[in-house]
């Protein structure tokens, strides 16, 4: 569950550090206090998109600091295992936000990327927005909740991962068949190709070395030229050779180190010198020695890099990728070739990943029909428990059924859709279509307390959705989220002093505009205090002492609802 929630330099927190505990904590406060800005930094901290107007006013960073105690999230447990990231039983999240729009994250201690902070956090919390009714209007929505219910998870993975499988070798199977006509043709093509690139003697292809080589051809005379000119200059001038004159200065320095014998060193320098110099005229000389010109190969190292940059101008590519456009070229004919054999294999393995995803839909469907049956009663009742006593919640589950299946498809084959009768004797017909505003956040909330209660995650947190409804019923809505802290962490954002009545800790958001720049402040409420905060969600303005008292009968009362 969630210990620890630390906020610094966030929209109109300056600093906060709030304890947490077990059980339903509600947050409380008047309209514009604040209570939205713990959500968002909630938000931040387990992966949403940071912004750079989310940081305090004259400050440079935000920044979010998050504390669980994974003894009741054995799921979030393994997953810090899985990837390395535990640290004995305790999870610290914290996420930065600078005011120039970047942002950090960190799970214990160590830095990780946005997407590995979201797939932890779904292990952790789980938040139900205020505007969660419009989702549930969402088909797909639907099917993710009755699946959620239903614990298909296993099957929907093994199904989705067979109709990936098929629909590769289907679209495989397709393009062979609708290419078929064009084979020969394109075989024709492709040898012409293959035997065009073949005159490159592709195993020995080594565009660089022709280059080079050709590139020494075309200035041999040069070479030859300025070679001979340099061993005139280094050995085979009697008067000025380089090599005459370093003998000279030799001779003096070795003559002089007899007075100054630290010019011995000098001296066997120009000894070392004098020998490389002898070392390297001789190679120079065996080098020219070795050159002479050929106008016939020069002319046929031209011709062949000419047919090189043809090639690679006609294919748009370059003379170093001729040898892998062969090979690709080599297995696309190969796969032509073949193709007759390679349609009936394709034929087969869609013919196998059918059968193997039919079983696998009709397991699921099982599972959705069984699932369905249980849901719909246990929403029926909870949504007659919120005032609407003639209410009857239905899941229908639309199969094919016979021999002629369509083919496989994501997630199923099943068309799902959530129903609603509002009034006796009148048919159940879609959500969008008969429920108003205010019964479909009813049903909303009836659904995600009777779905909650078979979820592993260990804190929930509900922003405003008991909105819309009030007196009797919002002390219902109250007590099913207290029942459902029974095991594990629930954190409720209300108005309804019904709601705030049933928490095992009452928070109470206020602002401070005392100071140059607004600031909100968060503090845990003690039972007198709470008096105080229920008699003003009760009676608005004038607060009187039948106002107290009703509001201590109401706390009184909430702590007997379990």
């Amino acid at each position: 569950m969630l210990l620890n929630l630390n906020i610094i330099d966030l929209a109109v927190v300056d600093a906060l550090d709030l304890e947490l505990d077990k059980g339903m904590s509600v947050l409380t406060g008047e309209t514009g206090a604040g209570k939205s800005i713990l959500l968002t930094a909630l938000g931040l901290a387990l992966g949403d998109r940071a912004d750079a107007g989310y940081v305090r006013p004259n400050c440079k960073r935000a920044e979010i600091n998050l504390e669980f105690d994974l003894a009741d999230a054995p799921l979030a447990k393994q997953w810090l295992l899985d990837n390395e990231l535990d640290d004995e039983g305790v999870c610290l999240i914290r996420r930065t936000v600078s005011d120039d729009g970047r942002s950090k994250a960190y799970i214990n201690n160590r830095p990780v990327n946005l997407q590995t902070l979201q797939s932890l956090s779904r292990l952790l919390v789980e938040i139900h927005g205020q505007h969660a009714h419009l989702t549930l209007l969402d088909s797909d929505q639907q099917r993710r909740l009755l699946d959620g219910f239903g614990k298909t998870h296993a099957v929907l993975t093994a199904l989705n991962d067979c109709y990936r499988h098929w629909k590769q070798a289907h679209q495989e199977l397709q393009s062979l068949i609708k290419t078929g006509s064009d084979v020969a043709e394109r075989e024709e093509l492709l040898n012409f190709q293959l035997e065009e690139l073949q005159q490159l003697d592709l195993e020995n292809f080594d565009y660089q070395a022709l280059a080079d080589q050709h590139h020494k051809l075309a200035n041999l005379g040069k070479i030859l030229s300025a070679g001979q000119q340099q061993l005139d200059i280094l050995y085979d001038n009697d008067q000025q050779a380089v090599v005459e004159l370093l003998g000279h200065s030799l001779r003096a320095i070795q003559d002089l180190s007899q007075y100054a014998g630290e010019l011995q060193g000098i001296a066997d320098l120009l000894a070392d010198a004098e020998i490389q110099i002898g070392e390297a005229v001789q190679q120079l000389r065996r080098f020219l020695d070795n050159q002479e010109t050929d106008p016939q190969q020069l002319q046929a190292l031209e011709t062949q890099i000419g047919i090189v940059q043809n090639l690679s101008r006609k294919h748009k590519t370059t003379p170093e990728q001729l040898p892998q456009l062969a090979a690709d070229l080599t297995t696309e004919l190969h796969r032509l070739s073949h193709s007759s054999e390679r349609i009936e294999t394709l034929h087969l393995d869609c013919q196998r990943l059918r059968t193997e995803y039919a079983g696998l839909a009709n397991r699921l469907s099982s599972l959705r029909h069984s699932a369905a049956t249980e849901l719909q009663q246990r929403i029926t009742a909870t949504i007659r428990e919120l005032g609407m006593p003639h209410g009857e919640f239905l899941v229908q589950i639309n199969s094919p059924a016979g021999w002629d299946q369509p083919d496989p498809q994501i997630n199923g084959l099943d068309d799902i859709e959530f129903l609603i009768s509002t009034n006796p004797g009148l048919p159940a017909k879609p959500l969008a279509k008969v429920a108003s505003g205010g019964e479909l956040s009813r049903i909303s909330l009836a659904i995600q307390v009777t779905t909650s209660t078979d979820k592993t995650t260990p804190t929930m947190i509900f922003d405003e959705v008991d909105a819309g409804i009030g007196g009797g019923i919002a002390e219902i809505v109250g007590q099913k989220l207290r029942r459902l802290s029974s095991n594990r962490q629930v954190l409720c954002v209300t108005h309804l002093p019904q709601v705030a009545a049933q928490a095992h800790q009452h928070l109470f958001v206020a602002k401070n505009q005392n100071t140059t720049v607004t600031a909100s402040t968060v503090r845990r409420l003690s039972q007198p205090e709470r008096i105080q905060e229920i008699a003003r969600m009760l009676g608005g303005v004038t607060i009187t002492e039948n106002t107290l008292a009703h509001a201590e009968e109401m706390l009184v009362g909430g702590g007997k609802a379990e």
